[in-house]
């Protein structure tokens, strides 16, 4: 019943593989499983062939279920090798019961239908008694408190036997005509296993009886050797007719035994014999290999020895040409050469703090202190006393910062700096002391400033200095051993010499000379050329990585001095300007004075000429002139607003830099709400000051007008606001208008003009630029964008996310009516709504088309992040590139970017924003393969350039047009009577 689900597998990997594998064809391996298909219910099974029969049929046992079939060889296929694996089914014998001696076959048949009774459809406990060298089971079944052994035997089926038991084996008497294969029926597969009748026990006639040793078959359960004992009688196997005896039976099975035991040892002998020839022919054909190999092997050798001396002679000249070569140029050993240089740079006049720097970063520190303390004071009367320490403790700065200037005045910086660059040592050709080392030793190691390392690098270099001149002057020795050898020779052979010299003195120490010759120099040249080991790298890397460390410090106390001198000159140059001297608001109390008797004026005139238009005879050329009043006024309103935040900025840097008191001082100029919006907030513009018009046709959810500032088409964005809403309105604007400001018009962001307050009524009014259709669903609605001008415009926009997240501002509303393309190329992310939270604004569900912009982890209730962000960006990027076409989305709402032909990199950057889900920042995709087209490479289509320049004529007349009409209304208005 455990291997249920083992069967079912089997049986549903042979239904797909047994249909299309091959029938089997020439002799049949008795060892080898294949796949047979069942005559009752057409199904496949795994089978092993115990005996062919003919030409056509062959005797099976389905190896799983125990029960064997007579099949036709076009039922028998090839099955793969990963179910040629052990079976599933064992035999099973009832321990103690042996079948009586001179049973009849109707007996025997009435005992199988009783036994089958009592095990069909039940569960089985079977406790393992011994197990026989054929893998036979022997087992006490048990159905509940029935022992089904003993209600065999009380039936008078079988007889209770004394068995001798070892290990493995339990031997039976020979007179034993067999005994009862049990097997549990309750598997569902095959089909034929859950019936009951005796054909679901009957074995087709003429096959092999179940007391056949399999063994002789050598039948292997997948490499598992499973023998059924010669005593075994299967059940079903006396399925003859009466008139048969069991003698006969038993004689017949006897024969078919030895018979195949025979053609068993036939088959093994067969094989042995065809792996021994084998053998015998590898094993030939390896030493004729051999033989050649080594007759070349001698051949090279023979030929070697004509030429042996005078190859090693041009061997040895062709190193000592490069010897002299690299002796020739200079080409020395470098032990760590270099580094020893800069450790002597560094120690020789080695640079050291200023003794004024100490005692300035500790009056400047307190200076700090107290002009911190100036900042967070909300009392005038405190900070009254506080400014009187602050400028008490200025004194005593000024003083510090003139002696330490006077100091650093007298300190050889240059000279030091000059030393330290490559001129000072000859091995270095690079920019300074530290990028030199760089390059000659790359990445340098972290750790501890040591002067064991620099020692052991000391000791290191001497003994390396040490060998190689022993190894250069052996080699010297060497060669004028060789070269006096020569001399020698020459007087042997020449005949004229009468001097007689035995050929032992003059040749015998030659192969001696050549030895030592070769050794040395070629030591030489090892040392010379070729890199140190592991060992001497790592006592060099340590040393350099001391060395750079020293390099580092000396220059961060240079730049430190470097920094704390420019920062005294500019204290020095504004204290003289400063002390005793408190700061001028009176410029910016007279331009709002200026501002005020301007706005006066602007009022009155919008005043007379409403009363000229309602008035019954109104002069339409005074009302003409007012008109122009107004304007002049209007702009000149806006000049002296401009110029007040100039004076802002100012007072600003002041507060930031010298006079933090000024916000506590004079809170009347409002200068602390202008820092706090980061410049954008104006105290001086009101509503009623500018001449707008409604866009209702834009925004329906809040007051949206729009009017022109000095010749700039502008919007007015309105917003209610309360006493908390308005502080969190101006923080939100003012963090956006900083992020802004880092890059301006390079950062992809739409600019904020002005943020003011309404006095008559609680609103906020944001004032932006105005881009007439210009934002991305009005660009496609009527001339799209090309895939060029596309990846242009959203590269920009992918800017402006990057400056976004740079200042962990998370935008949360990015969709195709909040993204602008200026002129078809300069993408720029609009703002969003300052009254609402990253929340609040991440929780409206914005579609184009079919497609949502909400990210997957949004849809679940997490948070937005600039993740969320960027799938948005994606989704509109997809979007432009694919035009109109219809999307096809995932279970989770996510596109699916394989339905498009898109460019690979553009591509490649979807799969990363919308599939993958990858943890990629703006600057990544700023940086995206396909945003990185070389400047002139990109080519413009003239058709879509014709069609967009059409488009935009038409567009400027309908303005002009649009223009001409409200001024003929205001005319006809005015004339109306």
């Amino acid at each position: 019943m455990s291997r249920n689900k083992d069967i079912m597998k089997i049986g549903c990997s042979l239904s797909e593989v047994c249909p299309h594998a091959n029938s089997v064809f020439g002799n049949l391996d008795p060892k080898k499983i294949y796949g047979g298909l069942f005559s009752e219910d057409k199904c496949w099974y795994r089978c092993k062939v115990l005996k062919i029969i003919s030409d056509e049929k062959c005797l099976v046992r389905y190896i799983d279920y125990g029960n064997t079939e007579i099949l036709n060889r076009s039922d028998i296929v090839e099955i793969p090798l990963d179910l040629q694996f052990s079976s599933v089914a064992k035999k099973y014998r009832l321990w103690g019961l042996q079948i009586p001696s001179g049973q009849e076959v109707t007996q025997f048949d009435q005992g199988r239908t009783f036994l089958g009774s009592l095990i069909f459809e039940k569960e089985i406990k079977m406790r393992i008694k011994a197990t026989y060298q054929d893998g036979t089971v022997i087992a006490q079944a048990e159905y509940g408190s029935v022992d089904i052994g003993e209600e065999v035997a009380k039936k008078g089926f079988a007889e209770k036997c004394k068995l001798t038991s070892s290990t493995n084996t339990c031997e039976e008497k020979k007179s034993d005509p067999g005994h009862l294969v049990l097997r549990n029926l309750k598997s569902p597969i095959p089909s034929w296993g859950h019936r009951s009748n005796q054909s679901a026990f009957t074995r087709p006639k003429g096959r092999l009886s179940g007391r056949m040793t399999l063994d002789l078959k050598n039948e292997n359960d997948a490499g598992n050797h499973v023998t059924f004992p010669k005593e075994n009688l299967a059940v079903g196997d006396f399925n003859l007719g009466s008139n048969v005896s069991l003698a006969k039976i038993k004689q017949d099975q006897k024969l078919i035994e030895e018979n195949e035991r025979l053609k068993t040892e036939k088959e093994v002998l067969l094989e042995s014999y065809k792996v021994l020839e084998s053998k015998v022919q590898q094993t030939a054909q390896e030493l004729q290999q051999e033989k050649a190999t080594t007759m070349d092997l001698t051949k090279h050798l023979e030929s070697t020895l004509k030429t042996r001396v005078g190859t090693r002679m041009e061997n040895l000249a062709a190193k000592v040409e490069i010897l002299k070569e690299i002796r020739r140029v200079n080409i020395n050993v470098h032990f760590g050469n270099d580094l020893s240089d800069a450790m002597q740079v560094l120690d020789e006049e080695c640079f050291t703090t200023p003794a004024s720097l100490t005692e300035l970063e500790r009056i400047w520190a307190e200076y700090n202190l107290a002009q911190e303390n100036i900042r967070t004071c909300e009392n005038v009367n405190e900070g009254n006393i506080l400014i009187a320490k602050r400028n008490e403790v200025q004194q005593k700065l000024n003083m510090a910062v003139e002696v330490f200037i006077l100091e650093v005045d007298e300190l050889p910086l240059n000279k030091r700096l000059t030393t330290l660059q490559p001129s000072g040592i000859s091995s270095f050709n690079s920019k300074d002391l530290s990028t030199s080392l760089e390059a000659a030793y790359g990445q340098a190691k972290e750790g501890t400033n040591s002067e064991e390392i620099l020692k052991k690098f000391y000791d290191w270099k001497c003994d390396k200095r040490e060998e190689f001149t022993n190894v250069r002057s052996e080699t010297e020795v060497s060669l004028q051993r060789l070269v006096a050898w020569f001399q020698n020779t020459v007087k042997a052979f020449d005949l004229s010499v009468e001097e007689s010299r035995t050929s032992e003195d003059t040749i015998s120490s030659l192969d001696e000379i050549l030895e030592k010759t070769e050794s040395s120099v070629c030591k030489e040249l090892e040392i010379s050329l070729i890199e140190q080991g592991d060992a001497d790298k790592e006592i060099i890397l340590n040393t350099y990585s001391q060395v750079l460390q020293k390099i580092r410090s000396e220059e961060r106390l240079i730049t430190t001095i470097q920094s704390k001198y420019e920062d005294s000159i500019e204290f020095k140059k504004q204290i003289i300007e400063c002390l005793n001297k408190n700061p001028n608001v009176d410029h910016l109390l007279s331009i709002k004075k200026t501002l005020k008797n301007l706005k006066a004026r602007l009022r009155w005139k919008l005043v007379e000429k409403n009363n000229l238009e309602e008035s019954d005879d109104h002069d339409g050329s005074e009302i003409e002139r007012i008109k122009q009043e107004i304007a002049q006024l209007r702009n000149s309103v806006f000049q002296e607003i401009y110029r007040e935040q100039e004076e802002y900025e100012k007072l600003n840097s002041l507060v930031q830099k010298w006079f933090p008191e000024l916000p506590l001082l004079y809170p009347e100029i409002g200068l602390l709400k202008y820092m706090n919006s980061g410049g954008l907030l104006t105290m001086s513009l009101e509503r009623d000051l500018l001449d707008a018009e409604p866009m209702k046709e834009l925004s329906s959810k809040r007051p949206l007008v729009c009017s022109e500032v000095n010749g700039q088409i502008i919007l007015l964005k309105g917003y209610s606001v309360d006493v908390d809403t308005e502080a969190r309105v101006i923080q939100r604007a003012a963090a956006y208008h900083r992020a802004w400001r880092e890059a301006k018009e390079e950062s992809g962001l739409l600019p904020l003009i002005f943020l003011f307050l309404c006095k008559s009524d609680p609103m906020a009014y944001l004032m932006v630029p105005y881009y007439p259709r210009a934002n991305l669903s009005a660009v496609q609605a009527s001339v799209p964008l090309t895939s060029e001008e596309a990846l242009k415009v959203m590269k920009g926009v992918a800017q402006g996310l990057h400056i976004l997240h740079k200042a962990d501002i998370i935008h949360g509303s990015l969709h195709q009516n909040n993204v602008f393309a200026l002129n078809r190329e300069q993408g720029i992310v609009g703002d969003f709504d300052f009254t609402k939270s990253v929340s609040q604004r991440a929780s409206v569900n914005m579609v184009i088309g079919d497609l949502s912009l909400i990210s997957p982890e949004l849809k679940m209730g997490k948070p937005a992040s600039p993740s969320s962000d960027l799938y948005a960006y994606g989704c509109l990027l997809l979007w432009l590139s694919v035009q109109n076409q219809k999307f096809e989305t995932n279970e989770d709402g996510i596109p699916k970017v394989d339905q498009f032909h898109l460019d690979y990199n553009v591509k490649s950057l979807l799969y990363s924003l919308i599939c993958c889900r990858s943890s990629m920042t703006a600057e990544q995709v700023l940086n995206a393969e396909c945003f990185l087209v070389p400047k002139g490479k990109s080519t413009l289509n003239p058709e879509k350039d014709t069609e967009y320049t059409q488009y935009k004529e038409k567009e400027e007349l309908k303005m002009e047009n649009l223009d001409k009409y409200k001024e003929k209304t205001r005319n006809d208005e005015a004339n109306f009577d």
